[in-house]
C-alpha cells in the first residue's frame, strides 16, 4: 500500500532509505550545472510544498518528485529555455513578488526495485494535484527522455518525434507523461549546461579524454565537447517540454 503524498521535509529520512531511492537516479555529471548550484538552495527553501514523496506501508520513501511555480503566458515560445532557466525564473519571480500561475514539474524518481508498477505516474499525478491546490492553472515539464542516451548524436528535435508501431512515443518517460494526458510542446535543446575540468569529466564519465574534440559519454543525451588547451569540458543537455494542462 502506498501512502498519500507527503512533503519531503516532513521528517528526517535515513541515509539508507534515500540511497536506495536515488541509487539509479541521474548521472554524476548532472551536478556540474553551476547555475543550478547557485539557485537550488533557494528553490528548496521557497518551494518545499512542491517537493513530495510517496511512502510504502512501512513509511519508507518509494518515489519522489518536485516542481517549481512560475508565471507563464501559455505560449511555447515564452517557455523557459529548460530545466535550469525554470529554476531561475521561479526563484527570481518569487523574490520579485510575481504571482505564479504555472507548475513546472522538475523531476520524479522511483526506487529501482519498484519500477514498472505505476509509481512514476502516481508521483506525477501527485505533483499536478499539488500544483492545482496551490492555485497553479497550468502544468508543464522539461522531460529528460531516458532512452535519448542511446542516440546522443540525434538532435532532440528529431528524437521527440520518434514513435513505436502502436503510435506511442518511443521514449518511455515521454510515454509516461503522454499516458497522463500530456502533449509535447517544444524541444529544449539546451535545458542544462554542465562544465568542468578535463579531470573532473574523466572522473564523472570513467573515460580517458586524451585530446580536444567531441565525445559520446555514458548516460549523456548529447556529446561532451572537450577543450584540452582550456582544460574544460562542456556538455549541454536537451529536454522535451511537455504540457499536462
Amino acid at each position: 500500500m502506498i501512502s498519500t503524498p507527503v512533503r519531503s521535509d516532513a521528517r528526517k529520512w535515513s541515509d539508507e532509505q534515500l540511497a536506495e531511492l536515488f541509487s539509479e537516479g541521474f548521472p554524476s555529471f548532472i551536478t556540474a550545472d553551476r547555475l543550478v548550484k547557485e539557485y537550488i538552495g533557494r528553490v528548496r527553501e521557497f518551494f518545499a510544498g512542491l517537493d513530495l514523496m510517496l511512502l510504502d506501508a512501512d513509511g519508507v520513501p518509494v518515489a519522489a518528485g518536485w516542481g517549481v511555480p512560475l508565471r507563464w503566458d501559455g505560449r511555447a515560445d515564452a517557455l523557459p529555455s529548460g530545466y535550469t532557466d525554470a529554476l531561475v525564473r521561479a526563484v527570481q519571480g518569487h523574490e520579485q513578488g510575481i504571482e505564479p500561475d504555472t507548475l513546472v514539474i522538475c523531476g520524479a524518481i522511483v526506487t529501482p526495485s519498484l519500477k514498472g508498477q505505476g509509481l512514476a505516474g502516481r508521483m506525477l499525478t501527485a505533483l499536478r494535484e499539488a500544483g492545482q491546490d496551490a492555485g497553479l492553472a497550468r502544468v508543464v515539464a522539461p522531460v529528460r527522455p531516458t532512452t535519448k542516451a542511446r542516440y546522443p548524436l540525434t538532435p532532440i528535435e528529431s528524437f521527440l518525434r520518434w514513435r513505436r508501431q502502436d503510435g506511442t512515443a518511443l521514449d518511455p518517460w515521454i510515454r509516461t507523461h503522454e499516458r497522463l494526458g500530456a502533449e509535447i510542446l517544444a524541444p529544449a535543446p539546451v535545458s542544462q549546461t554542465m562544465t568542468g575540468t578535463v579531470a573532473e569529466w574523466e572522473g564523472w564519465t570513467d573515460l580517458a579524454l586524451p585530446e580536444s574534440g567531441d565525445y559520446v559519454i555514458p548516460d549523456g543525451l548529447s556529446v561532451l565537447r572537450v577543450d584540452r588547451d582550456a582544460d574544460v569540458g562542456l556538455y549541454q543537455e536537451p529536454n522535451v517540454w511537455m504540457r499536462h494542462r
